[in-house]
Order: structure tokens, then sequence, then C-alpha cells
């Protein structure tokens, strides 16, 4: 138990067992030594005839028999009746201590003979005080290891009485084992409570695997119930749980804030009440004597309530084992913030972060990283940066969870390796997806385009007005939020080191776009009546557009989920690659018959020239996207031989 802490949180009651078995275990050094004292007396008087038979008594309390062995041969009998040994004064020093230890414990555990026993202890000291030095008199040893002289006390008989006041409160403090807890003292009432708390704790010990920590002591004290566990190894880590009736009151301690501030968000489905934290010192706790305290106050409806408060504390402690030490090292790879939101995560789904760093916490990542992406995620480089934030967060999450498993389930430790590395190549696959996702959304707007140029010759057909303007305007917003998502794309695509041929795609639909809003922006200067001979080949032209448009959006969104090893989206991708090369001859045989058919007639130069100009743009759009069509062609021929 780490009593020092305990003993700083003013949780006196659950110290006292430990209190208990040091006063016994003082009992059983403080006799061996009176009987060594003896010995050394024996052997300076008569040194020939007496050896050292009391080595057995000495290691069954815990005392060293070689150095006490030193000390009754190396006795012998000075002037004035007075025996010389080495390390004499400690041996007394020792014994006085040993009884010290008896009566805190006699004190902790409120005998009603405590404090006659300290008076009779204090008396003691004073009418006979230690002499100090290597020497003492024969009488003095007499006085102190006999059961009674001229005063009617002695300090043996005074440990006689301390060692059955000591076993009055061991009886009264047996230890028993309730669920897996050192219990002491309790009363029935008291079992479902820590029950329930153990409950909790082994539904999630398994997840420290091989971390010591999470022992828990329970004692009863007046009408508290009191439940203490260690978690792991810090020694100002603990969390003491007082219960009486059904209110809990958690008092928990922590050397790191963060890890407080986690370990009270992991209870957060519960109204408990909890205090703000707090700064404290003690000498020989944390770093530099500080860490923080919180206490949380739960008033239950019933015992269901309380017990069901009492197993989640108990599942909530194995998160706070290395808690601090996974934080850093998930760090290292996502914003402090996300490393956290990771952690709180694989709490709340019961994968914990042990298994994490039991399998080599940052190593593990950059093992992934080594054998599956070197080219894409350099030294030192965030995952964030390579997967975007989201996809960052959810390959970890993962990497917890395959921790997890593999150990609980004893499976191959490289399995969970080739795992993790094949969750990095899909998350990788992922972002290209969204770049791809991206080249869509470019299609989308190049097809807007397309579609006004055709509802213009449409509403000439029908000899109806149509607002030029308006048009040349929308297109050219459209073609400025074009330019914007291309380069915000080529900046993603140079993050992220992405497959070459998206960056093709990207240049392939902004060239088109430019020509179409081009294309837009000659119409509004044209004269206000097309020719009706150039009507139908330019219809058919805007038609191929739209056409083409359409076929690049459908088959970029067919290429992003060909890496997910579905063949018919492979079949779609390919068959739009298809339809872009058909729509790009059908716009180039409409734009030669616009050709044919201004150098052939009789058109003045503004109309004829508009028309060359206005043709030769979409056809050239048509163009980009037929190229935009080799490229992803193979895009999915990559994707399909990998």
């Amino acid at each position: 138990m780490k009593s020092h802490i305990v003993e700083e949180l003013g949780q006196s009651d659950i110290l006292l067992p430990s209190l208990i078995a040091e006063g016994l275990a003082g009992n059983d050094r403080a006799k061996a030594r009176l009987s060594v004292l003896q010995a050394a007396g024996r052997h300076a008087r008569d040194p020939h005839n007496t050896g050292f038979d009391l080595a057995a008594e000495c290691r069954a309390a815990a005392v060293d028999p070689v150095a006490l062995e030193a000390l009754v041969r190396g006795a012998s009998l000075g002037p004035g009746e007075r025996i010389v040994a080495p390390g004499l004064d400690r041996l007394e020093s020792a014994i006085w201590d040993d009884v010290d230890a008896m009566l805190a414990a006699v004190k902790a555990g409120g005998d009603p003979q405590a404090p006659a026993l300290a008076a009779r202890l204090d008396a003691l000291k004073a009418g006979d005080p230690p002499e100090g030095g290597d020497s003492m008199a024969l009488g003095r040893i007499a006085r102190l290891t006999g059961l009674s002289h001229q005063s009617g006390d002695s300090l043996h008989r005074l440990i006689m009485d301390l060692h059955k006041a000591l076993n009055r409160l061991s009886a009264a403090n047996a230890e028993e084992i309730v669920a897996g807890a050192h219990a002491y003292g309790l009363l029935p009432p008291d079992r479902p409570a820590i029950e329930a708390f153990m409950c909790g704790l082994e539904s999630t010990r398994q997840l420290k695997f091989d971390h010591p920590g999470l022992g828990t002591t329970a004692t009863r004290a007046g009408n508290r119930l009191t439940i203490q566990n260690d978690i792991g190894e810090t020694d100002a880590h603990v969390v003491v749980i007082a219960v009486e009736q059904n209110v809990v009151t958690v008092t928990y301690t922590d050397v790191h804030l963060a890890r407080a501030k986690f370990f009270t968000n992991l209870l957060r489905g519960f109204p408990v009440q909890w205090s703000g934290l707090d700064r404290k010192s003690a000498d020989g706790l944390g770093d530099d004597g500080v860490f923080y305290l919180v206490t949380g106050r739960l008033e239950a409806d019933d015992d269901k309530q309380r017990d069901t408060f009492l197993a989640a504390l108990g599942a909530s402690l194995v998160f706070l084992i290395d808690w601090n030490k996974a934080r850093k090292v998930l760090r290292n790879w996502v914003p402090k913030g996300d490393a956290i939101g990771i952690l709180d995560w694989a709490a709340r789904h019961r994968y914990g972060h042990r298994g994490f760093l039991a399998l080599g916490g940052s190593d593990l990542v950059a093992g992934a990283v080594q054998h599956a992406t070197p080219t894409r995620i350099g030294f030192g480089e965030r995952l964030d940066g390579a997967l975007g934030r989201d996809g960052a967060v959810e390959f970890l999450k993962t990497v917890l969870r395959v921790s997890a498993e593999a150990l609980l389930e004893g499976g191959s430790v490289r399995l969970a390796r080739d795992r993790i590395e094949a969750e990095l190549m899909r998350h990788l696959q992922g972002v290209e997806t969204g770049l791809l996702a991206i080249v869509v959304r470019q299609a989308g707007l190049a097809r807007d385009l397309a579609t006004g140029l055709a509802q213009l010759i449409a509403e000439q057909q029908a000899e109806r007005q149509f607002d030029r303007e308006t048009l040349a305007a929308r297109a050219s917003h459209i073609e400025q939020k074009a330019d914007k998502i291309a380069v915000d794309a080529r900046s993603d695509i140079a993050r992220c080191d992405a497959d070459g041929d998206i960056a093709l795609l990207v240049n392939s639909i902004e060239e088109a776009i430019d020509l179409l809003e081009q294309a837009t922006f000659i119409a509004s200067l044209a004269p206000a009546k097309i020719a009706r001979d150039l009507l139908p080949p330019l219809a058919e032209l805007c038609a191929s557009a739209v056409a083409a448009t359409e076929a690049a959006a459908a088959g970029a969104a067919a290429a992003a989920d060909v890496p997910e090893g579905q063949r018919i989206d492979s079949e779609d991708a390919l068959a739009a690659v298809g339809r872009l090369i058909d729509t790009e001859h059908k716009a180039d045989v409409a734009e030669r018959a616009v050709t044919a058919i201004v150098l052939r007639g009789d058109f003045d130069l503004k109309g004829g020239l508009a028309a060359l100009e206005f043709a030769r743009a979409i056809e050239r759009a048509t163009d980009h996207l037929a190229a935009f069509g080799h490229h992803l062609r193979a895009r999915v021929l990559a994707d399909l031989s990998a």
C-alpha cells in the first residue's frame, strides 16, 4: 500500500491493517532482540561456555542473524559490571523502535488501553533512559529483559501487554478476501459494494497485461466503508473511495494534472459533483513533491445506482496506468487534443492503451510507416499531415484496438503488425479516394458550364431571348471557384505525396473548365443571333461537352471505389473512359462541321470568328476531358494490378 500518500489524505483507517501487521512484526523483532541482548550478557560473563543459538529465531523475525551473532561473540565484560559489544547502542535503539511501532498500531486501532500503555512506555524511557555507546550495565540488561523489577513494570512486560492488545485488534480486523480485495473488519452490508467495485475492476484488469498495480484494500471504520486502490506504481497515484450507505465519495490523487482531468471525464455518465483540482505538496511524492487532488461525491438514489457507479469506477482504473506515457507517444503522431481523444475512445470501448505500449508504442507506428509507406510519410512527420486529421485519428484508434486484441487473444505479434500496416495503406488509399472526390466535384462544376452553353444554343434554336451576360458572369464565378479547388487539391496532393495520376486528373479537368468558361465569354460578345445552319452542329458540340463532363464525374466516382475490390466499380470506371473517348470524337466532328459552314458560307467577320472560336473552345475542352479519361484508365489499371 502507498501509505505515504494515504496518510497525506487523512485516510488512516485504511492503514490500520498494515499498522497491525507492522506492530506484530515489531513484537517478533523486539523479542528476538531482547533474546540477543540476554545472550550478549551471558557471553560476556562466560565466553567459553556460551554459543549463539538464536539464528533461527532472528530469521523468523526478519532480523539479520549474522550481525547479531557478531555482537554476541564480540561481547566482553568491562569494569563496573558492564558489558562491551559492537553495535550494542544500535540494538537497544532498534528495540525501542519496535515497541513504538507496536504502540502506534494499538493507538490507530482505538484500543481503550492505548493511553495507559503509552504512559507506561514514557515512564520506562524517563526512568531508565538509554545510556548510549557500545557499553551497558548488566543490571540494565536484567531490567530490560526481565518481566518485572522494583516498580512492578518492565519493557518486557510492556511488550507482552502491547502484544495482547495487538492480538485483540488483529482478531477484530481479520483479513478476508472479498472478490479479490483484501478486506478487514467488514459488516455484512459492505460486501455488495466491494463486490460491485471489484466486478468492474476485474472486467478490465486484463488490459494492464504484465504491468503491476490495481491492488485493492477495503476496511470498515465506524459508519464508513473505505476502499483503496493503488492503481499503478507512481507513489502519489491512488484512489480512495468512502461508502456511507448510498453516498460515495471519491478521493483521487495524481502527479499529472491532465490524467486527473481524464479520470473525472471517464465517469461523465454519472451525476458526480467534482471539486476543483487542488495542487498539493508533500515530500517524496511526485516531481518536487507536487501532486493534484480531486474529490467527487455521488448521492445515489438506491443501492443499484451506487453499485453501478462503483463498478464503472473500478473498470476505469486500468486506463490510468501508463496513461501519460501513451499520451506522449500519440502526441508524436497527432495533436495533443486528438491524442487524449484517442485514449478516451480506447477506454470507452474497453481496449485501453497498455497493449499498444506493450507492442512497442511509437516504434509500432514508425515500423508500419517504414514498411508500408516509406516515401509517403517522412521521418518525424505527423500522421495528420499525410492522412488528414480524421484519418490519422481513426488509424491510431485501430492500432490501439488491434494491439489489445492481439495480446488478449494470444495471437501472433507479427500478424498484428501486418494488420496495422494494411490499415495504414487503407487510410492512405482513403486519402487518395478523398482526392478523387475533389475531382468529381471539379467535373460537376464543368458540367454546370457545359449545361449552360447547351441551354444557350437550345434557346437560340427555339428563337427565345437568353441573357448571355448573366451566363458569362456565372461561368466566371464557377471558374474562380474551380481554380481555388484545384489549388487546394494540388496542395493536398503534395502534402500526401499522392499518386501522380491524381494531379493529372485535376489538371485535365481544370483545363476543360477554363475552356468552357472561355466559350461563355465568347458567347457574351457574339452577335445576338447565331446563323440557323450553325445551330445543329453547335448543339451537338454542347451535348458532347455535357456528356463528357458527366462521364468524367461518373468515372472518377467509380475509380474511387476500385481499391475496395469491387469488380463492378472498375468496369464502370473503364466504361466511363470509353464514353469520354467517344464524346471527344463526336465533338471533333461537330467542330469541323461548324468550321466548314463558316468557311463555305457568307458570314460577316465578327459572326464567323465568334462561331469558330466558340466551337474551338468547346472542342478543346472535350480534348482535355478525353485526356482525363486516359489518365483515369491508367489509374484504374494500376489499382487493379495492386
